[in-house]
């Protein structure tokens, strides 16, 4: 049986499979609930049929749980339930900068998921690969999404990227630079 790991972070460029893995390596969380941690909102039409979608393919056995702001509470909520499937950090990170300074909820995040007993798989978006944004709030974005990741990837046991619907483990490695 494969190894079950607390903390698994999966990142990934648009439509590369991120969140099929993410649900993927979920699946082996072990015994218990599945619980979903919704971080988008249906602003518009075509998000919310990008959402139904996704619970459509998650099927029924997913109990949703919906934190576009206060994703650490979620997660300490439901700490001891189950396994939980984050989806995403890159929509959650937009809701905040939304509202202000998103760093002081990305350090309550890192700390919260620090001390989870409980199997949390996170998705994210790899942003970083393209060119530089023109406009400041889309390279503040950019900036701020990086950082988390990275804090987020530091924290996590085991890190997958998606690329182009195959699985890349990242962590663990056999040594570090």
């Amino acid at each position: 049986m494969d190894k079950v790991f607390r903390i698994t972070l999966v990142t990934g460029g648009a439509r590369s499979g991120k969140s099929a893995l993410a649900e993927g390596l979920a699946a082996r969380g072990g015994p218990g609930a599945r619980i979903y941690i919704a971080t988008s909102e249906p602003g518009d039409e075509e998000m919310a049929r990008r959402i139904a979608l996704h619970r459509d393919r998650r099927g029924p056995d997913w109990h949703t749980v919906e934190a576009p702001r206060d994703l650490a509470g979620a997660l300490a909520a439901s700490d001891g339930q189950g396994v939980r499937l984050v989806d995403c950090l890159t929509l959650w990170l937009s809701n905040l900068m939304a509202e202000g300074d998103p760093t002081p909820q990305v350090h309550r995040l890192c700390e919260v998921l620090g001390a989870q007993h409980s199997p949390v798989v996170l998705v994210t978006n790899e942003l970083g690969l393209g060119i530089v944004p023109e406009n400041a709030l889309a390279r503040r974005f950019r900036d701020e999404h990086g950082w988390m990741n990275q804090a987020v990837a530091a924290i996590a046991d085991d890190v997958w990227m998606a690329v182009s619907g195959l699985p890349l483990r990242l962590k663990p490695t056999r040594g570090t630079p």
